[in-house]
């Protein structure tokens, strides 16, 4: 049944049905559909930024803003947060390389990172997968305060990140088209990988003025100008429809909390671990916004 499964998720047409879906979201029609999309996925329609009647189309919706207030941000300086609302599919080290997609299901850090010269760094670390269904809030933020050194963009295909699609294509994560954010913060170097699926039009990142055009189907790695500072809680990028955030860090700095466990629902702000001891007795100069 996997096999079969996979045979027809790799026939899928996945990136003109992506293209397709994109432009229908982004019509003025599309706002009639609103509505009966709030109600059948059942969003919380209190703690979004506007009035439903005041987005214009589909897409301006799933990609709302919240009330700050309804995702409040774990602030102690010591405490790392999650960068999106969503379930953590999975969580804990990454051993000899290799990280888990589902049961008996692996994939290599190197292959998600496309062989990056930041990989060694986080071999032996830790990392956290983040599912965003359709439902959920689909804003990616800071876990943590840091600057923006570096992203890749990594083509690839849109296979879709729920469950039937990581149960039947081995290493998923590794093949998706992917943005990846890279950032040195007081808990070393993490990297934030988001994972492009199907029916994903975009991934936007909100530091767009630092990124020289690229065109999609070419990888492209590039330091940035300038290290933009990000709080944390500060908002990092966003999906146009739901998809996967997978965050990485680097070894032995991040001691991850033991109550967080794969299968569960977490809000963004929320805390999902802390800077280890040794790394607060290190004296990390991360840089500050100048006045």
């Amino acid at each position: 049944m996997k096999y079969i499964t996979g045979r027809f998720l790799r026939c899928l047409p996945q990136h003109q049905v992506s293209s397709l879906s994109g432009k229908i979201t982004k019509a003025k029609l599309s706002k009639l559909a609103i509505k009966p999309y709030a109600k059948y996925y059942k969003i919380d329609l209190s703690s979004i930024e506007k009035p439903m009647r005041d987005y214009k189309n589909l897409n301006q919706f799933f990609t709302r803003k919240l009330k700050p207030e309804s995702r409040p941000i774990d602030l102690n300086q010591d405490t790392i947060i999650s960068p999106s609302d969503g379930l953590i599919t999975q969580i804990g080290s990454i051993e000899d390389g290799s990280l888990i997609q589902a049961k008996g299901v692996c994939y290599s850090l190197k292959g998600l990172l496309a062989g990056h010269e930041q990989a060694n760094l986080f071999q032996n670390g830790s990392y956290m997968t983040i599912y965003l269904s359709p439902r959920d809030y689909h804003r990616v933020h800071a876990p943590i305060n840091g600057n923006v050194t570096e992203f890749s963009y990594i083509p690839g295909r849109l296979f879709p990140v729920n469950r039937l699609g990581v149960h039947s294509i081995n290493g998923l994560y590794a093949k998706n088209e992917r943005l990846i954010t890279y950032m040195n913060t007081a808990a070393g170097k993490l990297a934030i990988v988001k994972v492009g699926a199907f029916i994903v039009g975009s991934v936007q990142v909100a530091y767009k003025e630092q990124v020289q055009r690229f065109h999609k189907g070419r990888q492209i790695s590039q330091k940035l100008r300038s290290f933009p500072y990000f709080k944390k809680g500060d908002e990092i990028g966003h999906f146009e429809f739901g998809s996967t955030v997978i965050v990485l860090f680097e070894n032995d700095l991040l001691e991850l909390d033991p109550s967080i466990n794969p299968g569960q629902f977490i809000k963004m702000g929320e805390r999902i671990g802390s800077c280890s001891e040794a790394t607060k007795e290190q004296s990390i100069k991360v840089a500050v916004p100048t006045m």
